[in-house]
């Protein structure tokens, strides 16, 4: 068996090394047109911003390593320009030298990964204008810094990587001015959510303007002047471009391997090509959402490395099938985490699919051991049956814990019932006695159980404006502070004793800070024959959107 790999990132070289350990016989060669095999892209912003300062640290493996340790044939400065499918031979270019040659293959695996989107935009050439893709890019940044010293920074694209260069660069000293052209950051989740993620980079001095779109960048007075759609002008001495990035299919498109809708490599369920020979992992295929079923590219390092051993499992017979991709993600942006996994609000709208939601703010653990913070879950589920369909959780510590409990229980088929009987490790200072996930489960099967008729934060002004008697059940002194149009302040204490100031013929709506004491309320009413719901979430899911402002809390 002679294996060629194209592209040695996070699935080109899991896949040799798998590939090795099923089979000390084979022939393995790997082509890397970069410098680097092997290498931590997720770790590129914080080698900017001085975290890591051992950059060798960031080289998981090297070519070297490879051919010693595994027996891996790996070529870098390589790059694999033709593949002649009859033939069974890639045609390749040593890219310091321009000699050209081929080599044959019985099985070829592509995972030539994805490129920095560019955007075509007048001077986006210039000097001191950067992308971030490998360690070469983030070597050319690091140089730039040290030999310019520069003082403001723009970074165009609030996605994963664009927000930790804004922490990363602010930790150089430098003044940072984020522009995004949706009127949210984090796209891949939903605006309400990521609220609390733009109080954190304000709060941290960055400057953020949502809604733009850069149209134009100058070179003026060694400044580069930045230009948005508005007619705006921005000056900066650097410019991080994070606006997205694109599969790298042209070795595909030209070998006649299908194209997927999506636009990304079409594999089957064993990760095969449109050529039974030819497989394809990473950063450009198309594979299916676990949730949804639709065809997407999901460039995400886990799903890589899976795919990589998936493929080469079957390459060697082992008949595995790749189930689909969920999009987990986490990031840290200064103080705190946001995470998601499945499918948001936004796509399962899209695409018609029917669901449920609740919103929460549990502890990550018990608030009385020291250092307790506060974390604001979205939990999507089927209507029908309770499945789960996506989550999103922001706050402090214990966001990662919970989301990877949540990406489990989804990839297990798990309903919402089911999470109220997950058994988590418990002690004070880790989690409390009903988890966050318990508690999750607990809040959607009452929705589904109709326990708690729930209306929502944006329904809720349509809700006033109907007649619905609006009924805040905080303390006075909590009411004082803000509350919702039009509310009515009975405080939770005093509502049995007070319920002849509620009306039996219109809508009742009773609200607390975080969902609890509403949910109390709406127990006691929908029992005494009110047509009562709770607001999920609480007044704390309207203040985010509102004033971002923090509200009182139980």
């Amino acid at each position: 068996m002679k294996l060629v790999i194209v592209g040695g990132g996070a699935g080109g070289a899991t896949a040799a090394a798998r590939a090795r350990r099923l089979d000390e016989f084979s022939e393995i060669v790997l082509f890397e047109r970069g410098e680097h095999v092997s290498y931590a892209h997720c770790g590129l912003p914080y080698y900017i911003g001085g975290v890591i300062q051992n950059r060798e640290s960031l080289l998981a493996s090297t070519p070297e390593r490879f051919r010693s340790r595994y027996q891996v044939d790996v070529r870098i400065r390589t790059e694999v320009k033709r593949i002649l499918r009859d033939e069974k031979t890639v045609e390749v270019v040593e890219l310091d030298t321009g000699k050209v040659y081929r080599e044959r293959y019985d099985k070829l695996i592509l995972s030539p990964g994805s490129s920095p989107i560019v955007p075509p935009i007048d001077g986006v050439n210039l000097e001191g204008i950067f992308t971030l893709r490998n360690l070469t890019d983030a070597d050319r940044v690091v140089k730039f810094i040290a030999d310019n010293k520069p003082k403001r920074a723009l970074v165009v694209g609030a996605g994963f990587i664009g927000l930790e260069l804004v922490e990363n660069l602010k930790r150089l000293g430098m003044e940072v001015i984020l522009v995004e052209m949706l009127n949210q950051v984090l796209p891949t989740m939903d605006p309400e959510m990521t609220r609390p993620i733009e109080a954190e980079l304000e709060q941290n001095g960055v400057n953020l303007v949502l809604g733009e779109q850069v149209t134009a960048f100058e070179r003026r007075n060694g400044k580069l002047k930045t230009i948005l759609k508005s007619g705006r002008t921005l000056e900066v001495d650097m410019v991080m471009l994070c606006v997205g990035v694109k599969p790298n299919t042209e070795l595909a498109l030209s070998s006649g391997l299908e194209i997927g809708r999506s636009g990304g490599i079409k594999v089957n369920e064993y990760l095969q090509t449109s050529d039974p020979d030819i497989y394809a992992i990473g950063d450009a295929v198309e594979t299916p959402h676990f949730v949804t079923g639709e065809p997407m590219i999901i460039p995400l390092a886990g799903p890589a490395n899976r795919q990589a051993r998936i493929a080469v499992d079957n390459i060697y017979g082992r008949n595995v099938k790749y189930k689909g991709t969920l999009g987990t993600a986490v990031v840290k942006v200064f103080g705190i985490t946001a995470a998601s996994t499945g499918a948001s609000e936004k796509v399962l709208r899209r695409l018609g699919i029917r669901y449920e939601k609740c919103y929460l703010h549990p502890y990550d653990h018990a608030t009385y051991y020291p250092g307790a913070s506060q974390m604001t879950m979205k939990l999507l589920f089927s209507p029908e049956d309770g499945r789960i369909l996506g989550a999103q959780i922001v706050g402090g510590n214990g966001v990662d814990k919970r989301i990877d409990v949540m990406a489990t229980a989804i990839l297990a088929g798990m309903t919402v019932e089911d999470l109220t009987h997950l058994e988590l490790a418990y002690a004070p200072q880790f989690s409390t006695a009903k988890d966050a996930v318990n508690m999750a489960g607990y809040v959607a099967s009452n929705i589904l159980r109709n326990d708690a008729p729930t209306v929502h934060w944006e329904e809720l002004e349509q809700l006033r404006k109907s007649g619905a008697v609006i009924v805040d059940v905080r303390t006075p002194e909590e009411f004082s502070l803000g509350e919702a149009p039009g509310a009515i302040n009975i405080p939770l204490e005093e509502l049995r004793e007070r319920l002849s100031e509620l009306p039996k013929d219109k809508p009742v709506c009773a609200y607390c800070t975080i969902g609890l004491r509403g949910y109390i309320a709406t127990r006691i009413l929908v029992q005494r024959g009110y047509d009562t719901k709770n607001l999920s979430g609480g007044l704390r899911m309207v203040s985010l959107l509102r004033t971002m402002a923090e509200m009182p809390q139980h």
